[in-house]
C-alpha cells in the first residue's frame, strides 16, 4: 500500500503542477512582451515587474510542488499567483453579458486550484517527497502535523 500511496501522491503533484509549470515555460516567458501589454490593458500595476514576479512564482512554486520540496511554501507562491490572476483576469461580475459565463467559469476553475494550494498548506507534499523524506531522515515521522500520514505505525518488537 505504501508504494501505490507514494506513486499516487507523486503523479498528484505533478498533475496539480503542471499547468503553472507550463503557464510560466510555454506561454508567459516566450510571450513575455505580449503578456505584459495585456497584463497592463487589465490595470495590473508596473506589469513588467509584476510579470516577472508571476513567473518566479509559477516556477518556484510547480517545481517545488512536484518534488515536494518546501512544498507549502510553493503552494503558497500559488495561491499567491492565483488570487491576483483570478482578481485581474477573471472579474465576471465586470465582463460584458456574452463573456460572463466563460469567466466565470475560469474563475472557478481557479478557485478549485487555491483550494487545492490551501490543501497542501494544510497537509504537505504527502508521501514519496523531499520534505517528507527529510522529515523522517531527522526522526520526526510521527510528530504532529507532519506530512508523514503514508507511514504504517510502528511494529512493536518482540
Amino acid at each position: 500500500m505504501g508504494v501505490l500511496r507514494g506513486l499516487v501522491s507523486v503523479l498528484g503533484r505533478i498533475m496539480i503542477a503542471t499547468i503553472f509549470l507550463l503557464s510560466a515555460v510555454g506561454n508567459k516567458i516566450p510571450r513575455f512582451n505580449d503578456v505584459a501589454q495585456l497584463m497592463e490593458q487589465e490595470g495590473v500595476p508596473e506589469p513588467k515587474i509584476m510579470l516577472m514576479g508571476a513567473i518566479a512564482f509559477l516556477l518556484l512554486g510547480a517545481i517545488s510542488v512536484i518534488l515536494g520540496y518546501w512544498a507549502r511554501v510553493g503552494a503558497f507562491l500559488l495561491l499567491v499567483f492565483l488570487a491576483a490572476a483570478t482578481y485581474f483576469f477573471h472579474d465576471f461580475w465586470r465582463a460584458p453579458p456574452e463573456a460572463q459565463q466563460t469567466e466565470m467559469i475560469a474563475f472557478m476553475k481557479n478557485l478549485a486550484l487555491m483550494g487545492t494550494m490551501v490543501f497542501l498548506i494544510a497537509n504537505g507534499a504527502g508521501a514519496w517527497s523531499l520534505d517528507n523524506r527529510a522529515h523522517r531522515a531527522a526522526g520526526e515521522a510521527h510528530d504532529e502535523g507532519h506530512d508523514a500520514d503514508d507511514e504504517e505505525p510502528p511494529r512493536k518488537r518482540k
